[in-house]
């Protein structure tokens, strides 16, 4: 397994174990809003390596393993770097426009660096099958539209403790960070970009109209 993607997962263990045995390291590096609008930003980055339970940490860090080789294979470590954190920031900056009222809002994960990654690779290799609960097969570009509906779905019904907004900033991440730096997939791959597009822009024509 490549140094750095080790590094990373490492990393998030790591953090995220004295996280579930110190509460006060926990809300001092979770994304919190009224702390991060007072000037603690370093939670816009320090929140994505915390996590609610060993399940949340397990999954993002599976997910980081199965989709990070292919970032990596075609773009190298470097970009790789570049994708995770500049979708785990752009994650932090869709929620904090979003939820910047909400002084009480709270959110922690790896989420939208992980779903950055996913999206990095889904562009790279849009003809990569996913197995839905590791049994159903399923397209990988198709799955990333649908689990960006999802996410639309999950900011507009607020019902659930899941960082919808996350998810979705770390996927415009990757997406964006993807094709900025690697401009010929957009006449190589331009359906697939023109797909993945679809959901970005429902997104923030439902944000101006006020539905979100």
């Amino acid at each position: 397994m490549n140094t750095v993607l080790i590094s990373i997962i490492l990393a998030n263990v790591l953090f995220s174990y004295k996280g579930f045995n110190d509460i006060t390291f926990f809300r001092k590096y979770e994304f919190h809003m009224g702390s991060v609008r007072s000037g603690d930003q370093i939670r816009m980055l320090s929140s994505g390596f915390l996590h609610a339970d060993f399940g949340h940490l397990i999954f993002n860090m599976i997910t980081l393993y199965f989709f990070a080789p292919v970032v990596i294979a075609y773009l190298g470590s470097l970009s790789f770097i570049i994708i995770y954190f500049g979708s785990l920031l752009v994650g932090s900056l869709l929620t904090l426009v979003f939820h910047k009222n909400d002084y009480n809002y709270r959110a922690i994960g790896a989420s939208g660096a992980v779903t950055g990654v996913l999206y990095s690779a889904i562009l790279l290799q849009p003809d990569m099958m996913l197995g839905i609960f590791f049994v159903i097969p399923m397209p990988a570009y198709i799955f990333g539209i649908l689990y960006l509906l999802y996410s639309i779905y999950g900011m507009r019904a607020k019902n659930d403790n899941i960082g919808h907004t996350a998810h979705f900033g770390g996927a415009i991440g990757g997406y964006l960070i993807t094709l900025a730096t690697n401009p010929h997939l957009i006449v190589e791959n331009t359906l697939m970009v023109v797909l993945l597009t679809i959901p970005i822009v429902v997104l923030f024509v439902m944000a101006k109209l006020g539905k979100i």
